[in-house]
């Protein structure tokens, strides 16, 4: 968090001063929402796992709502509307709807754990409530959280043990279906065009990448040091927000950003780390506890794969997308989620710890985890 704010701070600091006439408004808005966050995180960490569990289909109703609201109500920018204005703050709506289906998935999976690992129509009853949920997701349009959330329920429906032959009846043709709204959209392929061959254009569609290309090619080893960039000086458009990690490798280096990636790696260890200690702890039935573990896997999951898809962005893997770099990048919506997520995962450690010590066991109980069974350890 430390240093996101440092880095928020640091890249924003030429077009705040354009726009603002002051080179601290991002970075003081940016505190403003980690401060908040922090309340917010301080409260989830005192909410009982059973409070979240009893309210997890209201809490995905609250966000189908809030999709329908935005597509009405919301800020347009570029293009897309994404943004409820709250008089402070524009909320991404999309930001809380990633922690609408982690708690709502991880209800569905405790209570039909067994079905989902045995039965193909456990699996398919999702499909409306979450084919709801993408399609006003992608008449935003969205394309980057609509992929994060699929990748969570998949990689949560896994870990709970369903076949991977499910995937492939149900992902392949909502694959095909991705790609025929691409290549009939001439504003998409553009942007896959320009992500395959930036230089072709480097001064019309492809200039952003070509600029972050040139800011990671600064960076080399060692970085040109702490608020020396050159690109966020107005070279760079997104410096700030989706093109951090650019500005971050230009001023730290190769070796800040293995760090940086260190720490996203961290995240996601302990993530699974805590699931699996409370799926090994309560067996696999539909418990607060395995209700908890199944919580800390799709955290996990959303922030590695959110982190791993701006990181790609950046260095020309992948389309643009839109998608913020987590803890890092502005944007007040973003962090406060994601805030709000870590401190549930939090909340499920507690509760385990909690729960062993009551029952007098010091030492990790043998796995009856089903991802385990299946696939190994995954911490």
């Amino acid at each position: 968090m430390a240093l996101g704010l440092l880095m928020v701070g640091s890249s924003s600091v030429a077009i705040s001063e354009k726009y603002f006439g002051h080179a601290t408004h991002f970075l003081g808005r940016q505190a403003m929402a980690m401060g908040l966050g922090l309340v917010a995180a301080w409260v989830i960490v005192h909410v009982p796992l059973s409070v979240w569990r009893q309210q997890r289909g209201k809490l995905f109703l609250l966000g189908l709502g809030l999709l329908i609201l935005v597509l009405v109500f919301g800020r347009e920018v570029n293009g897309a509307k994404r943004w409820l204005p709250l008089g402070v703050m524009n909320f991404q709506v999309s930001e809380y709807v990633k922690l609408a289906v982690v708690v709502f998935m991880a209800g569905y999976l405790a209570r039909h754990g067994q079905a989902v690992r045995e039965q193909y129509e456990a699996v398919i009853r999702l499909m409306l409530p979450f084919g709801a949920m993408a399609v006003l997701l992608l008449m935003e349009p969205d394309f980057g959280s609509t992929f994060v959330i699929a990748v969570i329920i998949t990689g949560m429906l896994l870990i709970a043990g369903a076949p991977w032959r499910y995937f492939v009846i149900t992902v392949v043709p909502i694959a095909a279906l991705l790609v025929f709204m691409i290549i009939t959209s001439p504003y998409r392929m553009a942007r896959v065009s320009n992500f395959l061959d930036p230089w072709a254009d480097p001064f019309g569609q492809g200039y952003q990448l070509t600029q972050a290309l040139i800011a990671l090619g600064r960076g080399e080893w060692l970085g040109v040091g702490m608020g020396e960039s050159v690109q966020k000086l107005l070279y760079l458009p997104d410096a700030h927000t989706d093109f951090l990690f650019a500005i971050f490798a230009e001023e730290y280096g190769l070796v800040g950003v293995l760090a940086l990636i260190g720490l996203y790696a961290l995240i996601l260890i302990r993530c699974f780390r805590i699931g699996r200690r409370a799926n090994q702890a309560f067996g696999t039935e539909a418990t607060q506890t395995h209700f908890g573990g199944l919580i800390a896997y799709g955290v996990g999951i959303w922030v590695a794969l959110q982190a791993m898809i701006n990181i790609g962005v950046n260095l020309g893997l992948f389309p643009t997308k839109g998608l913020t770099l987590p803890l890092m990048s502005y944007g007040g919506s973003s962090v406060l989620m994601i805030m709000v997520a870590l401190a549930l995962v939090i909340r499920v450690d507690m509760e385990t710890r909690q729960a062993l010590k009551q029952a007098g066991v010091h030492a990790e109980p043998r796995s009856t985890d089903p991802a385990d069974s299946k696939g190994g350890e995954h911490g």
